[in-house]
């Protein structure tokens, strides 16, 4: 029941029952269980590609918003055999931010951002920003700490670097460190911001989350 690690490379979604589990927790039941079962569900792994699409299409089609989150992520890849597509990427983020879906919408301001099937617009960009950031999405608040910063409004960057340094993000941190460096944050900011990113990444520590890091050479 740990919080999740912040990272998406750290864990990984089972279309069968639509869970998104640490890969310390995949890694630990597979040592244990050669047969590859789910670990939430016990379904065994898919045998194609094919068959994980179809098993994520089939959820998405009943409103699961963690399917539909993934499978626009595979359309804008082209992962799984899908044909890389990010108009359909797009529309399917932009149904799971209707379903709550937080990090759908920090993903359409990314799209925004990068001109990626639509024309590139950082004000629509800070839009999907700031409602996924009302959602608790960490990245995106460190996405509108960036378009601040490179805006030039320096105390908004910081406000919003130190609440998603103390979400975990590496990338705020080290932007709070370059602000002080510079003068525009101070040292208090910067203390503070350490302590609680180092509470942060110890919510997510667990031996599994270490074992598998050490397995993988991540560490």
């Amino acid at each position: 029941m740990l919080t999740l690690p912040f990272y998406d490379r750290e864990t990984a979604f089972f279309s069968c029952c639509g869970k998104t589990i640490c890969s310390g927790c995949v890694h630990a039941h597979r040592t244990a269980d050669v047969r590859c079962l789910c670990p939430f569900c016990r379904a065994p792994a898919q045998s194609s590609d094919e068959e994980y699409i179809e098993r994520a299409k089939k959820r998405a089609e009943g409103d699961d918003v963690a399917a539909i989150f993934y499978l626009a992520g595979y359309y804008r890849g082209g992962r799984y055999g899908l044909q890389q597509n990010f108009a359909k990427a797009n529309k399917l983020w932009l149904r799971a931010g209707e379903l709550g879906c937080s990090r759908a919408y920090c993903n359409i301001g990314c799209a925004y951002e990068n001109g990626e099937d639509v024309e590139r617009d950082t004000k629509k960009a800070k839009h999907y920003y700031e409602l996924a950031a009302m959602g608790g999405e960490c990245t995106a608040r460190h996405n509108l700490g960036v378009l601040e910063w490179n805006a030039g409004n320096m105390s908004r960057a910081v406000k919003h670097f130190m609440i998603s340094a103390g979400d975990g993000c590496d990338g705020s941190l080290e932007k709070i460190r370059k602000g002080f460096m510079k003068g525009v944050a101070t040292k208090a900011d910067f203390e503070k911001a350490l302590r609680a990113h180092k509470e942060a990444k110890d919510e997510m520590k667990s031996d599994q989350r270490e074992a598998v890091a050490a397995f993988y050479g991540q560490n």
